[in-house]
C-alpha cells in the first residue's frame, strides 16, 4: 500500500510533458507484451499456417492504401435444392500395381445349383482388393567357410572373410540403414527402436545403437565432403541454422549448438540439376562459422538477416538476397495479436507479390525476371512508399513501427529478386529442409555431445538430399 501511495506522489509531481512520454512507454510496453502472448498461444494451440484469410467482418484494404468498410452481408435463406451437401469426388482406391499379389480364390460351398440341382459352370467372376501388411523382421545371415585341405601336402585353402559394414560389427548394410533412417528421417530416437528390437524378441541395448550409428557416420564422412563440394558450386545457395540442445557433461544441464543447413536448388528457376543440402554444427552461433563454411563460395546467398552474415558481404564476392517470408512474419505476427490495419494490408500487399511468383515458378530466369520487372516492380515500389507513409502515422517505438524499420532495412538488398530470375522471393527452401531437424528435437530432446551433433550434420546432409531427389533415404543409405 506504502509503493502505491509513493507511485501516486511521484506522477502528481510529473509535468503533462513527462506523464505524456510515461503513458507512451507504457502503451509499447504494453503493445509489445501483447504481441509475445499472442505469439506464444497462436505457437502452442493455435494451427502453425501462415496464411491470412480475410473475413468480410473486418476492414477491406485496398492496395492504393484507401480503407473501406466492408458492406454487410446480406443472409439469403438456401433453396431447397441447396439444403444437401454436395459430397466430394470419391478418390480411387486402386492400389499400387506394384505391390505383389497374392491370389485367393473362394469357390461356392455348394458345387451344384441350390435350385434345380444342376452342374454349375463359370461364366464370370468378382474381383476385389485388400490391402495387408507384414510387419518387419529380422534374419540371420550365416557364412559358412569350409575348410579345405591338400591331400598332398595338407596346406589349408579356404575363402577370405565376407566383408562387413563395421569392423567385426554384428549389423548388415539393411539393418543399418533402417536404424539411421529411422532416427533422422522417422525421428525415432534410439531408445524406442531398441524398445521396438525386443518386441521381434532381438535385445538391441540403445548404447550399442549409438555404437553403430557413431561409426556409420564416420564411413559416410567422406561422401559428405563430396556432397559439400557439389552444394557449394553453385551460383546461388540458400542459408540459414536452428538451434539444436547438447548435453553438457558435468553440469546436468544442456547448451545450446547450431545446426546450419545449406541448399542448392535452382529448379524453381527451371535448372534441372539435382538439387542437394549441407548440414554443419557448431557449438555456437558466432559469425566465425558461416564465415568459414562459405569462405570459398562467390555467388548469391539467400539467408535471413542474421548479423553473422553480414561480413561475408563486405568483399563483394557474396551478394545478400534477403528473405520477404521474414518480412511477412512480423506483420502477419502483428496482424493475428492486434488486427492492425496496416499490418493487414502489408500482409496484402505482400501476397499480391507472391500470386506473381506462383505462376512463374518453374520457368527459366530471363522469363521470370521480365514478369517480375512488368508485374511486380510496381507492386515492390508502391509498397516502399506506402511504408515510408505509414511511419507517420504510428509511434516511433510501437511494433508495427518496428516492423516496418526492419522491411526498409533490407529493401534495397530485396529488390535484387526484381532483376535477377534466379533469386527467390523467400528463403523457405532453407527453411523446409530444416525442418526435419525441428520436428526431430521433440522426440530426442538433445544430442549427446558436439561429436554427436556432428554426426548428426552428415547424416542429415545425405537423407535430406536423397529426400530432395525423390529417393527412399533407407534404399540409398543401404
Amino acid at each position: 500500500m506504502v509503493c502505491v501511495h509513493a507511485r501516486q506522489s511521484e506522477l502528481e509531481k510529473m509535468g503533462a510533458p513527462a506523464l505524456s512520454k510515461l503513458v507512451l512507454a507504457q502503451m509499447n510496453r504494453i503493445e509489445h507484451l501483447e504481441l509475445m502472448v499472442a505469439k506464444l498461444q497462436r505457437q502452442h494451440f493455435g494451427p502453425k499456417s501462415e496464411k491470412a484469410a480475410i473475413n468480410a467482418d473486418q476492414l477491406m484494404l485496398s492496395l492504393s492504401g484507401t480503407v473501406i468498410e466492408a458492406q454487410p452481408v446480406v443472409q439469403v435463406p438456401p433453396r431447397a435444392s441447396e439444403d444437401k451437401t454436395t459430397r466430394p469426388p470419391r478418390k480411387s482406391r486402386a492400389l499400387p500395381p506394384h505391390l505383389p499379389r497374392e491370389v485367393r480364390t473362394h469357390f461356392p460351398e455348394h458345387t451344384t445349383c441350390p435350385c434345380c440341382n444342376g452342374e454349375l459352370r463359370k461364366f464370370s467372376e468378382d474381383v476385389s482388393e485388400m490391402l495387408e501388411y507384414i510387419p518387419a523382421s529380422f534374419f540371420v545371415i550365416r557364412h559358412v567357410r569350409p575348410k579345405m585341405s591338400c591331400r598332398k601336402c595338407s596346406t589349408v585353402v579356404r575363402a577370405p572373410a565376407p566383408e562387413r559394414v563395421l569392423d567385426r560389427g554384428l549389423p548388415g548394410p539393411g539393418l543399418l540403414a533402417h536404424v539411421i533412417t529411422a532416427k533422422y528421417c522417422d525421428h525415432t530416437p534410439l531408445h524406442r527402436q531398441s524398445q521396438i528390437f525386443a518386441r521381434e524378441g532381438v535385445d538391441l541395448d540403445r548404447s550399442i545403437l549409438a555404437r553403430w550409428v557413431g561409426e556409420a557416420a564416420a564411413l559416410l564422412e567422406p561422401v559428405a565432403e563430396v556432397l559439400r563440394r557439389y552444394v557449394l558450386d553453385t551460383e546461388k545457395l540458400h542459408g540459414d541454422d536452428t538451434p539444436l540442445p547438447v548435453l553438457a557433461p558435468g553440469t546436468g544441464k544442456t547448451k545450446t549448438g547450431r545446426f546450419w543447413t545449406y541448399v542448392r536448388d535452382n529448379r524453381p528457376a527451371g535448372d534441372n540439376r539435382a538439387p542437394a543440402v549441407w548440414f554443419a554444427y557448431s557449438p555456437d552461433r558466432k559469425g566465425e562459422h558461416p564465415q568459414r563454411h562459405l569462405a570459398k563460395f562467390e555467388g548469391i546467398l539467400q539467408a535471413d538477416a542474421f548479423a553473422g552474415f553480414n561480413k561475408l558481404y563486405q568483399s563483394g564476392a557474396i551478394q545478400e538476397a534477403p528473405c520477404m517470408a521474414h518480412i511477412r512474419r512480423k506483420f502477419f505476427d502483428l496482424m493475428k495479436a492486434h488486427q492492425s490495419p496496416i499490418a493487414t494490408e502489408a500482409v496484402e500487399r505482400i501476397r499480391a507479390l507472391y500470386r506473381i511468383e506462383k505462376g512463374i515458378r518453374g520457368k527459366s530466369a530471363d522469363e521470370r525476371r521480365d514478369v517480375r520487372s512488368a508485374r511486380a516492380r510496381p507492386l515492390f515500389d508502391d509498397m516502399r512508399r506506402w511504408m515510408e507513409q505509414a511511419l507517420t502515422q504510428l509511434a516511433p517505438k510501437s511494433e508495427t513501427a518496428a516492423a516496418i524499420h526492419y522491411a526498409l532495412g533490407l529493401w534495397d538488398a530485396l529488390a535484387r529478386y526484381l532483376d535477377d530470375g534466379r533469386i527467390e522471393i523467400d528463403n523457405m527452401i532453407a527453411e523446409r529442409a530444416l525442418r526435419p531437424v525441428a520436428i526431430g528435437r521433440r522426440n530426442y530432446f538433445f544430442a549427446g555431445s558436439d561429436a554427436g551433433g556432428r554426426r548428426a550434420a552428415i547424416l542429415y546432409s545425405l537423407i535430406g538430399t536423397a529426400r530432395l531427389n525423390g529417393l527412399d533415404p533407407e534404399a540409398y543409405l543401404r
